[in-house]
């Protein structure tokens, strides 16, 4: 009897042991799908993922800069590497690249219309102009005369430039978002001139016109025509294209600041079409998102941008002249009237260049 209870007292120690291996293989074994999980998570949101941001051509030392402090921002805060794709070109080419399939994360061009023109394309939804602060632009600029050192033809305003003999280098607003500001930088002035009186302004335009040697596919494009190449009197140029001109080529160049010019904002977007196919959507708005932090808006400063933070702008105020009489788009009815009246296929520059 007491050998038998021997025996089951040793057989009940054994089940148990037993129970108890494999209750602690079952949570061992718990514990490594739970790691795995884990891993799989991890490694998730560590993989690389790349976006492409299309953008027009005087923001490329900007964004060389911008992409490395932003791919910075964003291993620090999600653990991921981000890979930014550069597209530099022609605002309004760069636009239509996009609308035929260039796959663009974001753009960031030299106007609103060219936005809008995607959006009609069905690539952006409606209502981006006003995701992000200032009309989406982070930064603005506005129009300038680059002229070389010594200012040989003594150009001081707009009326200047119709001058027999004045050489003009200047992008093609066809092609250009530039361009564009440039023309109506100089239409305000003519405007003001002549008290609004339309045919002696599209004269003084065709004369202006007239004088331009080099009708550059884009901003950066009439750059190196004037700069690189020594073409022309004066280039009407962006100010941070002036500014940095002046920077690379200290006793070549100088800037003049006319009477009058225009609040420049380069306008940014998500393609909402191509960053939800691709799931680069939180990404993609962080990047632009970012433009609006006060590191990125003083490198924009340092890269002759105005920034949109009027008290990171003030900081600027040895650099910028910030008491320059601007007019804005909205004094031509928005970007999408003004384009129909001035840029559209038959429009007033057509008018006025073909004439």
């Amino acid at each position: 009897m007491k050998k038998t209870r021997n025996k089951l007292i040793k057989l009940t120690s054994l089940l148990l042991a037993g129970s108890l291996l494999l209750s602690g293989c079952g949570d061992s074994g718990k514990d490594n799908n739970s790691n795995a999980e884990n891993t799989n998570s991890d490694n998730k949101s560590s993989a690389a993922i790349e976006i492409t941001n299309v953008s027009y051509d005087p923001t490329r030392e900007f964004y060389e800069q911008y992409n490395k402090i932003f791919t910075e921002y964003w291993k620090k805060e999600k653990g991921q590497d981000v890979k930014v794709t550069p597209s530099h070109g022609g605002s309004g080419s760069q636009a239509r690249s996009v609308i035929e399939g260039n796959e663009a994360d974001v753009v960031t061009l030299a106007l609103a219309h060219d936005i809008t023109a995607i959006e009609e394309a069905g690539l952006i939804e409606s209502g981006w102009i006003d995701e992000f602060e200032g009309n989406s632009s982070p930064y603005t600029s506005t129009i300038v005369f680059l002229v070389r050192k010594g200012n040989e033809k003594n150009i001081k305003d707009w009326d200047d430039l119709v001058r027999d003999g004045v050489e003009i280098i200047n992008p093609n607003p066809k092609t250009s978002g530039g361009a564009c500001w440039n023309f109506l930088a100089a239409w305000s002035f003519a405007s003001n001139l002549y008290n609004d009186d339309e045919e002696q302004v599209k004269d003084f335009m065709a004369k202006l016109f007239k004088n331009v040697i080099v009708l550059d596919s884009g901003a950066r494009g009439a750059t190196t025509t004037f700069v690189e190449n020594g073409q022309g009197d004066v280039l009407i140029a962006w100010e941070n294209e002036a500014y940095l001109s002046v920077k690379e080529h200290p006793d070549e160049y100088e800037i003049v600041t006319p009477s009058i010019s225009i609040k420049a904002e380069p306008s940014v977007a998500v393609v909402d079409s191509i960053v939800d196919e691709r799931g680069t959507r939180e990404v993609s708005e962080a990047y632009l998102q970012y433009l609006y932090t006060d590191e990125a808006q003083r490198l924009a400063g340092e890269n002759f941008y105005r920034p949109s933070n009027e008290d990171i702008l003030k900081e600027f105020s040895d650099t910028f002249d910030l008491n320059i009489s601007m007019v804005s788009i909205d004094d031509f009815g928005g970007w999408d009237q003004a384009y129909k009246d001035y840029f559209d296929d038959g429009a007033i520059f057509d008018q006025i260049y073909e004439g």
